[in-house]
Formats: C-alpha cells, structure tokens, sequence
C-alpha cells in the first residue's frame, strides 16, 4: 500500500514537473516573439541616450512591455490551444507521445494566463508608465532605485484609490458582501476589478470587430492587385506616365514664376499620380492568375468568414431561446478527449479556432482604424515608449476579452476555465441575448454595406463613370448611357 502511494507522489511530481517546463518553454516562445515585435516599433533614439540612468529605466518598462504582450499572445492562443487539444487526444487516444497533453495542462495555462493578465494590467504598466515620468523625490539621491522608490510610492496610492473605489461600488451593489470581505482582496476585489475590465474589453469588441470586419476587406484590396472590368492598362499606364511628366516639367521648369499655393497644389497632384502609376505598373507586371484569381479568392475568402461568424451567432440566438446550456459558463475539469466540441468534428473545430483568430485580427484592426484609438496605431522604428506601453494595456485588454467574446457569441462550446467563467454578468440571459443580437445585427449592416457599394464603385469604374463630375447623381445615370459605355469598352 505505501508503495502505491509512493507511486502516486512520484508520477504526481513528475507530472508538475512536465507541465512547468512545458508552460517555461511556450512562455519563452511567445516572449521572444513580443520582443522582437516591440524592438521592430519602437523609436532606438530613446534606448540610445547620453544619460545612462534614462537608458536603463527604459529598457527595464521595454522587458515589462514585452512581458505583457507576451501575455495577451498567450490569451489569444488559450482557445485555439485548447480546442485543437481536444481533437488532437479524439484522434489519437492511446498514443504514448499524447500523453503530456491533459486537462490539467490546459488548465495551469488558463490559470497563469489569468494570474497574469492580472499582474500586467494592475502592477506592471502602471508601474512602467509611472516609472517612465517619475524623477525621483525631491532632496533624494538621484539614480534608478530614487525613481522605483517614487514609483512605488505613487502606485501604491493609486492601488488604495482604486480599490476605494472598487468597494464602494460593490457596496452599493452587494452591502453584505462587501463587509463580509473587507479583506479579501485576492479572492474578492481583484476578480471583481478584473470582470469589469473584461467586460469593458468585450464591448470594446463588440464595436471594434464589425468595423474591423469590414476594413479587412478595404485591407486586403489594398495589399493585392485588383482585377479591372473592360479596361486597357497599357493605355491607362502610358496616360499616368504622360500626366506624370507633364506635371514635373511643370515643377522643374516653371515652379519660380509660380505663387506658393499653386506649387503646393501641383506637388500633392504630382503625387497622386505618381502612386497611381505605381500601382498600375504593378498590375501590368502581375501575372493573369494573380491579377485574376488572387484578389476574387481572398475577397470571398473574407466574405465566406464573415457570412459564417454570422450564421454561427444567429444560430446561438435560437439556442440561447431554447437550450439553457448555450449560456456561457465555466468549469473545472474540462475532460480532454472526450468528445468534440463541434458538431460538424475536427473540420468544425478547425473552422472554430480560424474563426476566432479572425475575429481577433478584424478586433484589432477595427480598434487601430477607430479616430478614438488611431493615435495609437504604431510605427515602424517611430513608436515612443508611451505609446508602447498604451498599446500593450489595450492589446492586453482586447485579447483577455476574447475567450469570453468568443464563448459568449457561440463560435465555440468550449466552457471558460478557470476564473474566466466566475464573471457574475455571463449568467445574465438579457445582457447575452442582447449582445448577440446587436453584434449580428451590426456585422450584417456593414458586409451588407460593404458589398453593395463595392460592386456598385467597380461597375462605375468599369464602366468609366467614376470620371464624370461628383455633381451628378447616381440615381440619374440612365441605363443607355451605362451600355453605352459598356459597349465602347469593349470595343
């Protein structure tokens, strides 16, 4: 009997001992990633400094910086990983080389995901912005631990206004049990803090991923080469070449005799056109599959994600009316290889994790194309550490947001683990059925949008219309002046 419970401790241990090095090892991965994402953003004058002191407390906030984005990766990639798990033990069952991939992996990552999130959010970038302005105190001695003391210190009040804050709410909201867990900090306030940052971060999503969805497509129409409707790109290419050249003979030439508005005027047109050549000249140098095939495949690519996202959430409003298990909830044991989490098998379930990633990216660009949010946008080898540092708080929020987002429109059945599932507003079926009905319903107005004015645009371009001046309407083109047109097109 005492040798099995030694047997026990021991494959016990040595389970610990695999799930750690297995956690170090991804956790390595994703921070080296994140590094090397920041350092390709971030401005090198900053890190580059005659002030020795300046140039280390910023490559300290950069390895807080990497940290947290590290985290949100980590976030992003919980889903995904644990679905795919779960198909990859339905497929092979018995495999000696599986055996590490288990319910309680998956669960310490959910775990350390969260714990995390967390730490970032409510220590490390507070402390890494404050550690950023900070000078020391006054009267002190100079150098980097009189900064960390005045960032320590400044944290450690914002740390009791907001926990005030956060009682005081919960006080009007639950009186007996806030004064019943006065003290209870890590059990209480910090989950009660962090469901309202989630739920922050998933009405972020919920605005930022319809837009997104549909700037995805302006996106990949701007990064693939377009095919034209009835139009000769040899003779467009030499009309922006002659333009092109008419307008620097006029700069080069004649540009002293000129008043400095109309320099300015001819320059920005200059421009223009120089672009457009540009982007004529690589369509005449692409190849009929790409300039034919590429751009139709990626479009309808998008269009038939998109179309999906939303079936997949109309068909969750008609569970959440008849099936109490579609709300979202959370579990403890999820019980790996069970059975799939989509009816439709692994090609469901493969569909479900391209799905979420998808809904992530058109989040992010959604949130960056937003006029609140554009000043955030980062720039190659011109991104200050402050706007670093505001990118990784909004990217940590948006990206720990998407389990729940996910979960909660029904992309997939996978229950959140952990403290993800103990939000009190997941149990709420008026809040869930009214954000999927506002999320299908503002999706499908912008794909509706989207595609309309899509077609109706390269019609007119096919057609030549778009050159006609913007003071006639649409409405009043007549239908022979259109296959008018079309035919001497084609002619």
């Amino acid at each position: 009997m005492e040798a099995d419970d030694v047997s026990v401790r021991e494959q016990i241990f040595h389970d610990r001992v695999r799930e750690t090095i297995i956690c170090v090892l991804l956790f390595i991965c994703l921070y080296i990633l994140s590094y090397l994402i920041i350092t390709h953003f971030k401005k090198s004058a900053e890190f580059v400094s005659d002030d020795s002191e300046d140039a280390t407390v910023n490559r300290i906030v950069l390895w807080l910086c990497t940290f947290t984005l590290s985290v949100s990766v980590g976030a992003v990639l919980l889903l995904p990983l644990s679905i795919l798990s779960n198909e990859v033990l339905l497929s092979f069952p018995h495999s000696y080389y599986m055996q590490w991939l288990n319910g309680s992996l998956i669960h310490g990552l959910w775990n350390l995901v969260f714990l995390f999130s967390n730490l970032s959010l409510f220590f490390l970038m507070p402390f890494a912005y404050f550690f950023t302005e900070s000078e020391g105190f006054v009267g002190s001695k100079k150098g980097v631990m009189g900064r960390v003391y005045e960032t320590a210190v400044v944290l450690l009040l914002l740390t009791l206004l907001v926990l005030g804050i956060v009682w005081v709410a919960s006080a009007l909201l639950h009186h007996s049990t806030a004064q019943e867990s006065l003290y209870d900090m890590w059990e209480y306030y910090l989950p009660y803090l962090y469901s309202c940052i989630s739920l922050f971060g998933v009405l972020l999503l919920l605005l930022c991923t319809p837009f997104g969805l549909l700037r995805m497509f302006s996106i990949t129409g701007s990064l693939l080469v377009k095919p034209r409707l009835l139009e000769n790109v040899e003779e467009t290419v030499s009309c922006a070449l002659f333009e092109e050249a008419s307008l620097s003979r006029k700069l080069t030439k004649g540009a002293s005799c000129w008043i400095n508005l109309n320099v300015e005027a001819v320059k920005r047109q200059f421009l223009r056109v120089q672009a457009r050549r540009i982007a004529l000249e690589m369509r005449r140098r692409a190849s009929p599959w790409q300039r034919n095939l590429g751009y139709p495949l990626a479009m309808l690519l998008l269009l038939a994600l998109t179309v999906v996202s939303v079936l997949m959430v109309c068909f969750h409003v008609l569970e959440l009316l008849f099936d109490e298990t579609a709300m979202p909830r959370g579990m403890e044991d999820p019980h790996l290889g069970t059975a799939s989490f989509s009816m439709f098998g692994s090609l469901g379930a493969a569909v479900q994790v391209v799905l979420i990633l998808y809904l992530m990216v058109s989040s992010v660009v959604g949130f960056y194309s937003s006029r609140f949010f554009s000043g955030l946008l980062p720039r190659t080898q011109d991104t200050t550490l402050t706007q670093i540092i505001g990118n990784c708080v909004s990217l940590l929020v948006l990206s720990s947001a998407l389990p729940v987002f996910s979960r909660t429109l029904g992309i997939t059945r996978f229950d959140l683990l952990g403290d993800f599932g103990r939000y009190n507003w997941l149990g709420n079926f008026y809040i869930v059925f009214l954000y999927n009905i506002i999320f299908a319903g503002l999706t499908s107005a912008c794909l509706i949008n989207k595609v309309t004015w899509a077609v109706q645009r390269e019609l007119m371009r096919a057609f030549g219309l778009h050159k006609l001046p913007l003071s006639v309407c649409r409405s009043t083109i007549p239908f022979k002046l259109l296959l008018a047109n079309g035919l001497s097109k084609i002619q």
